[in-house]
């Protein structure tokens, strides 16, 4: 069983590039969930791997330590462990590029028409969803919420 689930894994892992996203507090919080998943799969990304967790301070702190030194670290902490989160790894050719253009300017105000951001953020800040900015950082953000059997 476990050599056929390797196995798997190295044809998936050929099969095209891959993202990650978390569905921010705010958009779990007023049910925005699903619509935006719907999205996600209209636009062609098929889901690896979904989880719904809360994060603790200290794990969005260790999730967000590239941002240590920025002034904006603290209150990212404390919104992305103020409520459950939606953690997903996708699978599309292109897929960073092609799920950063569907997510929209992190700004809802600057993104473009049926843009999840647009239509699903509140604020620059409480934006409805995160999304990798390049193939190395999606496999590294994934890998900080799903094993490698949790992949499918």
């Amino acid at each position: 069983m476990l050599l056929l689930h390797t196995e798997k894994l190295k044809q998936i892992k050929m099969a095209g590039t891959r993202t990650f996203t978390m569905i921010k507090p705010e958009a779990v919080e007023n049910g925005s969930t699903g619509a935006i998943l719907d999205k996600m799969i209209k636009g062609g990304f098929r889901i690896i791997s979904l989880k719904k967790t809360q994060l603790s301070p200290e794990l969005a702190g260790k999730f967000y330590e590239v941002h240590k030194e920025r002034p904006f670290y603290g209150e990212l902490v404390d919104y992305m462990s103020s409520g459950p989160i939606v953690a997903a790894f996708l699978e599309k050719d292109n897929a960073v590029l092609d799920f950063r253009t569907l997510i929209g300017a992190t700004d809802p105000s600057e993104a473009a028409e049926g843009t999840i951001r647009k239509e699903f953020a509140e604020s620059k800040a409480k934006n409805a969803v995160h999304g990798s900015d390049s193939d190395e950082n999606a496999e590294i953000e994934a890998s900080f919420f799903f094993t490698e059997f949790e992949r499918f």
